[in-house]
């Protein structure tokens, strides 16, 4: 029987080069994880070539029957996957958190192997036609972030196997561990080489990004990160699904029910700490219900307990990295310098181990402070106030980034036609993140570019061929 031990036991055991990785709750050693090098990579790339024509020729149906079977055995490994991820990414068990990351793993795996792609008909008008295919684009390298390192690994690399790919994965350093683990288990059902995982520095993973035998990367990470894999990819043209950096507005209108959105506010800004490319973090409030939202916000944030992930109580957990920590701290202090009003917390206990920032919130706040205007990552919200529609939206749209917002309010034919003013990839009604594996999401501006999820989710992991004839 598999034990978390045995788990992190078997992706630990490798002789060459290690490094550390430590529990950001406690400073406790996790495991050590390998860093791999640029032979490994041209290995997991060549195996990748070699094992990627029979999956493609498997066909369809094959393919989608071995995905479920992955899905499966990740089911079968859920509590230990959930261990090594709340022991490494921070996130508790419970909540929208570990297990919560886990069980979406299984569901995008079998969600991409049942969603119908079909040849469309373009043209069939008795003298013309043409069928619209889509083909394997051979391998994909898959670069995913430190805060959901499991899932969005799995949004990658789902699509990209069902279309008739291999994929290489690079995991973030931060979160090696899980992706290593994660990847193991849905070998379980693979033929050997499809999919392998790297786990390396920056000079290795920018060879990924470079490689000739490397026909797209998907990447979820920052902008200026995106930026760069823009500029490495160029020479060999390859295809990018990028999702990048967001800083998500959220327009609270002044029918809205204060009590009633409170606990989806909440969750909208802060799941997993507040770690989440699409998660609410700048509320434009009315001034008809600004202090009832602040008061109602704060009795939801104050009850949710923080600390250790392996704790079952807990819901929210420390931020993953003193770099992470960092950041939010000195957003918030600008914003206490400025004279904002805390609501709550502000106040980090640094005589405890672990990188925890208090859950807090921060009202009577100028559009332009730091803690607005630049993408805090964690667990602190700004809340502003706003007298008109147009200025709720000028001030949400008034960044370069827009990869989600929403809109909060009693009347959706009213909501709907903000939500059409916002310039965002996703605009959510009375809630904020909600992703589906059903509905395509992707960002606006510098938020990136390219569609993830449903059918133009697998779309975009094939090269379209026109059959005309």
């Amino acid at each position: 029987m598999k034990t978390y031990e045995s788990l992190l036991d078997e992706v630990t055991a490798f002789s060459g080069k290690t490094r550390i990785i430590l529990d950001p709750a406690t400073g406790e050693m996790v495991g050590e994880a390998p860093v791999h090098d640029l032979e490994y990579l041209e290995q997991a790339v060549a195996g990748a070539r070699a094992a990627q024509p029979a999956w493609a020729a498997s066909g369809h149906d094959a393919r989608s029957a071995a995905l479920l079977k992955a899905a499966d055995a990740v089911e079968r490994s859920a509590e230990e996957l959930a261990h090594i991820l709340s022991r490494e990414q921070g996130k508790p068990l419970n909540g929208p958190n570990a297990r919560f990351e886990v069980g979406a793993c299984a569901a995008w795996l079998r969600a991409a192997a049942t969603i119908r792609l079909a040849p469309e008909m373009i043209v069939d008008d008795g003298e013309t036609r043409a069928e619209l295919h889509y083909k394997p684009i051979g391998v994909v390298g898959a670069i995913g972030p430190w805060n959901w390192p499991m899932m969005i690994t799995v949004w990658q690399i789902a699509p990209a196997l069902r279309m008739g790919n291999a994929a290489v994965v690079k995991p973030s350093g931060n979160t090696p561990l899980s992706v290593l683990a994660l990847i193991k288990v849905i070998n379980e059902e693979l033929p050997e080489g499809l999919l392998s995982v790297v786990s390396c520095g920056r000079e290795v993973g920018a060879r990924l990004t470079n490689h000739p035998a490397i026909g797209k990367i998907m990447f979820t990470g920052s902008t200026a990160a995106g930026k760069a894999i823009i500029k490495s990819s160029a020479d060999t043209v390859k295809r990018l699904t990028l999702e990048l950096g967001g800083n998500d507005a959220g327009i609270v209108l002044p029918d809205a029910d204060p009590k009633a959105i409170a606990q989806d506010l909440f969750w909208g800004a802060f799941i997993n700490t507040g770690q989440t490319c699409a998660a609410l973090k700048r509320l434009y409030v009315h001034e008809d219900i600004y202090d009832a939202v602040c008061e109602e916000l704060t009795a939801v944030a104050a009850a949710m307990p923080m600390g250790n992930g392996l704790d079952e109580n807990n819901v929210l957990g420390p931020l993953q990295n003193q770099s992470q920590y960092d950041i939010v701290a000195d957003l918030v202090q600008a914003a206490k310098d400025s004279g904002a009003r805390v609501l709550l917390g502000g106040n980090p206990d640094t005589s405890q181990p672990g990188y925890f920032y208090p859950t807090t919130l921060v009202a009577d706040i100028d559009n332009d402070n730091p803690l607005v205007a630049e993408e805090q990552f964690g667990p602190a919200l700004p809340i502003i106030k706003y007298s008109t529609i147009d200025e709720a939206v000028d001030k949400a749209n008034g960044l370069d980034v827009g990869l989600g917002a929403s809109v909060w309010s009693s009347d959706l034919t009213t909501a709907r036609e903000v939500a059409g003013r916002l310039e965002a990839g996703t605009v959510w009604i009375n809630r904020h993140g909600a992703v589906d594996p059903r509905i395509p999401f992707g960002g606006a501006k510098q938020s990136g570019y390219g569609l993830e999820f449903g059918v133009e989710g697998l779309k975009a992991l094939g090269v379209p061929q026109v059959i005309n004839g």
